[in-house]
């Protein structure tokens, strides 16, 4: 079979609608390849037996519900003989495919962020990486260990030969050796995120990195070499059959092939993002880039295209807009080119790139060493800011008035924004953040960018709120003469709840839009609405009709009500008695479905002092709390889960209730994290008011656990929590958890819950949500 030596277009697969992210050769068929893209979809390709040298889509899977960010292949098994293909999106979730079906055999939960990257060991293992910090390893549909030490996000994961032995890749600019779970090992030397891994042997790989450099190294940490050549970020690299010549791809637009160390050819393409790439068994390179189209090149003559498909991939190429701020054609003074005079001196080496000035454009050529020519790689425009009116831009073949280059500062690439004057600059911002995976908090950002840089006009924006968050008035719960738990009356005496009660302040819009007023915050918030005639009947219907050996005596009753009143009145000059706490305290093993006004009762009365140290001193408060927590199980009754949260929430209104619950507080919010799926908002606000009241508790203390135990309940509970009141909560014990202690705030940023608040910055009603996470996001900058 002859070959050139270089590598030439084998074909074009125009096969997904916009960015391919992922590729993998697959196990069967024979010469065929996996692709995944953010139009959600993953497709199985098969090489054309007709002499075009094409492929043909065999298979298309569907599974995911947001962007489909990585593709592997599951080797082959008894029961699978041609193998599985597993995929992870932005989702969070892995699905693992058959040849068989569209749809997946099952799908791996688990993870909290964008599943980025996938590698398939022996005997069925599979290791993820994530935005969420961890990697997972997996076996069968089971989660068998989390990989936990990095600080930023996973990009990239690979299991190496070696038994037990595996790679994560992260944008702290670390790599690290695990083993068994533990980490043996990590890797420091590049200079910014790390992208792509890729085994070379059992001792030996490369990784790659957005500083634009490839490494070698040996698994015992010594970095062998350093290989530049690309002028921005590197995505993926893959390595070919000899097991050392290796090619990359990345935000330069190139594909390079690299043999004993040197770059030996530069293939340019008329996309800016080329993502990702694999090699197939017969040597030739498939890559995948952001215009959605996936490319074919081989060094085997018998497999190059023909003229007529090479020269449509030049004419596409010539046609590209290069963008000088992608830094890999260095700073550009039109003024100072030559004319195309120039391009009859022969380049130097393949992939060299030379700039001209002709009749005031300035055009880009890369010399090509196997043709002995310089070809046109596109035209070049000045700053995206600089575009006139006049002259429009293609892009992506359109044309447009302005093709804005953004930059968001995380760590991923410049991208490509294409405007016209007639859009709305909103839907443009958010169109944008939704292609390219960008968090919605960017929205402002990059839509008052595009009205800056076009004379846009802003649109009219809300007026900021001027309720107090934690004193806001709300309309009051009629429920006539029906008895609700919880529910409260508007007599004098009665303390409002303080996020939603009637004593609201007002703050003046500069305070609102420059102040923050939602945290820390150290004071208990405490549930004080009740209705106690509602109440006192309630126990009086249902111990009337209680079994004998249950009923409460008129006495005991009577003390009841006396407690009841007593403490419901801040104007009583009346103690609680002794007698009439161990009434109560007894009356609370009553049966599960009778006992909730009891509950009620006892939720009002731990706030005062007197019943709050007879329940939670020393020597009774342990089996005070077990008793609560018994109420807690997610099988239980809601009504009860919810006035025993309630009942913890108002135990920190005092200090040796406060003492208790921290000394419990492993336990307790255990089980508090549990009642998050339960789908009632009484239970989820609640729950956000126990994480929140934890948090202000553990606000001065020096306990990491702690803190890292209200993240991890506050990032569980966000998962699932719609209710906008319990989301506010938990915003707040967020930002309360995180304010001073830069270590609570690394832990945050670790948990990955920037990304998963962001979505709150564009919450309107109540206001009060996106300014408190605009606030917590800014505490985690």
């Amino acid at each position: 079979m002859a070959s050139s030596g270089t590598y030439k277009l084998s074909s074009s697969v125009p096969g997904h609608e916009i960015d391919v992210r992922g590729l993998a050769t697959a196990v069967f068929p024979a010469g065929a390849f996996v692709s995944v893209s953010r139009d959600r979809t993953g497709k199985v390709w098969v090489p054309n037996s007709s002499p075009d040298r094409g492929f043909t889509e065999m298979h298309c899977m569907r599974g995911h519900n947001n962007f489909v960010s990585c593709v592997c292949i599951i080797a082959p098994n008894d029961s699978y003989p041609r193998g599985l293909i597993a995929t992870g999106g932005n989702d969070h979730i892995i699905c693992v495919f058959s040849l068989d079906r569209p749809d997946p055999l099952f799908t791996l939960k688990g993870h909290k962020n964008t599943v980025c990257s996938l590698s398939a060991g022996k005997f069925g293992t599979l290791l993820s990486g994530s935005w969420d910090t961890t990697a997972k390893v997996w076996l069968n549909d089971k989660c068998m260990m989390t990989l936990q030490g990095h600080t930023a996000a996973v990009w990239t994961v690979v299991i190496l030969p070696e038994q037990g032995l595996m790679l994560t890749g992260s944008a702290d600019k670390t790599i690290k050796l695990w083993k068994a779970g533990r980490c043996e090992k990590t890797f420091v030397g590049h200079e910014d995120c790390v992208r792509g891994l890729a085994v070379v042997n059992d001792v030996e790989f490369f990784s790659c990195s957005n500083d634009a450099s490839i490494r070698r190294w040996m698994v015992s940490g010594e970095c062998l070499q350093v290989y530049y050549g690309h002028t921005n970020y590197i995505y993926s690299l893959a390595v070919f059959p000899n097991g050392q010549d290796f090619v990359s791809t990345g935000e330069d637009r190139t594909v390079r092939i690299w043999r004993r160390g040197e770059c030996t050819q530069t293939i340019r393409l008329p996309a800016q993002s080329i993502w990702c790439c694999c090699v197939l068994p017969n040597g030739d390179i498939v890559v995948g880039a952001s215009d959605g189209t996936i490319r074919v090149f081989t060094e085997s003559d018998d497999r190059v295209a023909d003229a007529t498909d090479l020269q449509a991939f030049e004419d596409e190429l010539s046609k590209s807009i290069i963008d000088p701020k992608t830094g890999d054609l260095g700073d550009i003074k039109a003024e100072d080119l030559p004319g195309r005079e120039h391009l009859n001196e022969p380049g130097n080496r393949d992939g060299q790139t030379r700039l001209i000035k002709d009749e005031g454009k300035v055009e880009a050529y890369q010399w090509s060493m196997s043709e002995g020519r310089w070809v046109k790689i596109g035209d070049v425009v000045g700053g995206s800011s600089q575009q006139s009116s006049g002259n429009r831009v293609m892009y992506e073949g359109k044309e447009y008035d302005f093709v804005f280059t953004i930059d968001v500062n995380e760590g991923g690439p410049s991208m490509k924004l294409p405007y016209n004057v007639t859009d709305d600059p909103w839907l443009t911002a958010h169109n944008f953040l939704q292609k390219n995976d960008l968090s919605p908090m960017f929205l402002d950002q990059v839509a008052n960018f595009i009205i800056e840089n076009t004379k846009g006009h802003t649109l009219g924006s809300a007026q900021p709120s001027t309720i107090d968050p934690f004193t806001g008035k709300r309309s009051a719960l009629l429920c006539s003469n029906r008895y609700i738990p919880g529910s409260s009356d508007d007599r004098t005496g009665f303390g409002m709840d303080p996020f939603t009660g009637g004593s609201a302040y007002s703050s003046t819009t500069q305070q609102q839009s420059t102040l923050n007023i939602y945290f820390p915050k150290t004071d208990a918030v405490t549930f004080d609405q009740g209705n106690t005639t509602q109440i006192l009947a309630k126990l009086k219907e249902l111990n009337s009709g209680t079994s004998e050996e249950q009923r409460l005596s008129e006495h005991s009753v009577t003390q009841l009500e006396a407690l009841l009143l007593t403490v419901c009145d801040q104007q009583s000059k009346l103690q609680p008695t002794a007698e009439q706490v161990d009434i109560l305290w007894n009356t609370t093993h009553w049966p599960e479905d009778i006992v909730f006004p009891v509950l009620d009762i006892l939720r009002l009365a731990v706030r005062h002092p007197v019943v709050n140290e007879h329940l939670c001193r020393e020597t009774d408060g342990t089996q005070f709390c077990n008793h609560i927590l018994s109420l807690m199980v997610p099988q239980g009754r809601p009504a009860n889960q919810m006035l025993a949260l309630r009942t913890l929430c108002n135990c920190f209104s005092g200090s040796i209730g406060r003492n208790l619950l921290m000394a419990q507080r492993e336990a307790i919010l255990s089980r508090a994290c549990d009642l998050r799926t339960v789908r009632n908002k009484n239970i989820h606000v609640a729950l956000a008011t126990l994480v929140l009241n934890y948090a202000g508790s553990l606000h001065q203390i020096q306990d990491l656990e702690g803190k890292a135990q209200c993240l991890s309940v506050a990032s569980a509970a966000l998962e699932v929590v719609q209710d906008k009141e319990a989301i506010f909560r938990l915003l707040v014990a967020l930002g309360t958890t995180v304010s001073n202690d830069t270590t609570a705030g690394d832990l945050a940023r670790s948990l990955g819950v920037q990304s998963q608040i962001a979505q709150y910055t564009s919450t309107s009603d109540p206001a009060k949500v996106a300014e408190c996470c605009k606030f917590v996001l800014h505490k985690l900058q």
